[in-house]
């Protein structure tokens, strides 16, 4: 998937969760089936992801180089990613329970900021995926806690998808 493509996916994404939301009452951000995330703690989640992605290409290319190394096989596609993901995510339960335990449900007042988190993060992911060079997305990797090391392009595109996977468990779960 080129940056382009990649840029629009996560406009889209993001787009779609902001406005389903925007149609949840006012304190559906406390509220969440039994024994599962609220709307809050999914926006802290999705939050949370989006700035150490971004933090981390904030981060000189040839550190990334010389900490993580260079990718041994050609990028996968968004649904190659995605594919992979759910696989990953169903034979780990338990660790994904794990590694989101603290989560906690923000405040109304935190839930606001971090919805203008999340969309200022998706913005500066955006752009700095048109502001990498291919060549460097495609070679450069990045640990993921689940996925192990990943290019840089499969990253961002998970972070689509990882958007759109939490929609749709809110879409699902979630009647306010």
């Amino acid at each position: 998937m080129n940056k382009e493509n990649i840029v629009d996916l996560l406009e889209r994404k993001h787009q779609e969760l902001f406005k389903w939301i925007k149609n949840q009452p006012e304190n559906s951000f406390e509220k969440g089936p039994n024994g599962k995330w609220t709307l809050g703690q999914h926006t802290v989640h999705l939050v949370d992801s989006i700035k150490q992605l971004n933090t981390a290409l904030s981060i000189p290319k040839f550190i990334l180089k010389y900490k993580f190394g260079t990718s041994n096989r050609e990028v996968r596609s968004y649904d190659e990613v995605s594919s992979r993901y759910q696989e990953k995510l169903s034979k780990n339960q338990d660790r994904a329970r794990e590694f989101n335990i603290s989560v906690k449900t923000p405040n109304q007042k935190k839930f606001k900021q971090l919805l203008s988190t999340l969309q200022i993060q998706n913005k500066k992911l955006q752009y700095k995926t048109q502001r990498w060079k291919d060549k460097d997305l495609d070679n450069l990797i990045l640990p993921h806690p689940l996925m192990g090391k990943m290019p840089v392009r499969e990253i961002i595109m998970w972070t689509a998808y990882h958007t759109d996977h939490h929609m749709n468990i809110l879409k699902e779960k979630h009647n306010f």
